[in-house]
């Protein structure tokens, strides 16, 4: 079963359980992947719908900051609930113990020393751990290298 059949299988399950939240979620998950397949006239695969998802998490997830900053409780529960529903489609988050020995064995194989190498390390270092980690975690454990 492909990544776009759960989320149309988990759509039909949220009408009716009528769960509110989740099918707003996976309706909106829904309708960025057929955007970005009729844009570009492709069929996307269980990759490209796990990058959307990992975007839209990311995206919530800076909101969230606003929101917290604003103290709209109201928001900030709701991004939340989102969120979480989100992560459920992503794999298995690396845990930074995982995260830091991809990260030294790319800084070991490219001789990195300096902050000047941080582009390097975050393009390799991205494709290998896409949707497991985000840009934000992996820039921060290689600076703690770097440093």
């Amino acid at each position: 079963m492909t990544l776009k059949d759960k989320l149309m299988d988990d759509l039909k399950e949220s009408m009716k359980n009528k769960e509110q939240v989740r099918k707003s979620v996976v309706t909106l998950i829904r309708s960025a992947v057929k955007q970005k397949e009729v844009d570009e006239r492709v069929e996307l695969s269980d990759e490209d719908v796990l990058a959307i998802i990992a975007k839209q998490v990311k995206q919530r997830k800076d909101a969230l900051e606003e929101f917290k900053k604003a103290q709209r409780e109201d928001l900030i529960l709701q991004t939340e609930q989102e969120i979480d529903i989100l992560t459920q489609y992503l794999p298995k988050q690396l845990t930074d113990d995982e995260l830091e020995s991809i990260i030294q064995e790319i800084i070991n194989q490219i001789g990195a020393s300096t902050m000047k190498d941080m582009g390097k390390i975050m393009g390799l270092a991205t494709p290998k751990v896409q949707g497991r980690a985000d840009g934000k975690r992996i820039n921060e454990i290689a600076k703690k290298f770097l440093n």
